[in-house]
């Protein structure tokens, strides 16, 4: 028996908007789409989940920005990128299908 969808195609295309825009310009994407879709469970949710994981990220900037002092944080800035992007892609994807996702990383602020 396959899956069943969480959403609408408008709330998944949201949900899968709120994990892209993440990569594009940070918090500030999925925040707008978190306050604006209240009335969708599926692409709040998934908005809130894209919200937490780009704080998550931008705390990892500023600690990689400090650790550039001694050097490190020059190695670490790559690798931040590319999680991000990889684990958003993923996110989008299963949005995109009706799928919840849960960044394994994430720091959960906003409940």
């Amino acid at each position: 028996m396959p899956e069943e969808k969480k959403g609408s195609n408008e709330e998944n295309n949201m949900a899968m908007l709120a994990h892209i825009l993440g990569i594009v310009i940070s918090v500030i994407g999925p925040l707008v789409i978190y306050l604006t879709v209240k009335d969708k469970p599926f692409a709040t949710s998934q908005a809130k989940e894209a919200l937490n994981f780009q704080i998550t990220v931008l705390i990892a900037w500023v600690a990689c920005a400090i650790l550039s002092f001694i050097g490190i944080g020059f190695i670490l800035y790559p690798a931040v990128w590319i999680l991000n992007l990889v684990f958003c892609i993923t996110a989008a994807m299963a949005a995109s299908k009706g799928e919840a996702y849960k960044y394994p990383f994430a720091i959960r602020l906003v409940n």
